[in-house]
């Protein structure tokens, strides 16, 4: 059984809309909260770029 980890960010109880993680062999599984049969199965590489594309998005474009 897929153990899932809710984002620290979401907050405390169900119903919080979040994302959230598990891993899988080699890949890291992403999904939404309130769409939990949707889920995205990534690398690290992918992963990584995915998390450095957000934190640049995040600060507006500036590295």
């Amino acid at each position: 059984m897929t153990q899932w980890q809710k984002s620290s960010f979401s907050g405390p109880g169900d119903g919080n809309e979040c994302v959230e993680l598990a891993s899988e062999e080699r890949l890291t599984l992403l999904r939404e909260s309130d769409e939990p049969d949707r889920i995205l199965g990534v690398g690290p590489g992918a992963l990584a770029a995915l998390l450095r594309h957000l934190h640049v998005d995040a600060l507006g474009g500036r590295k």
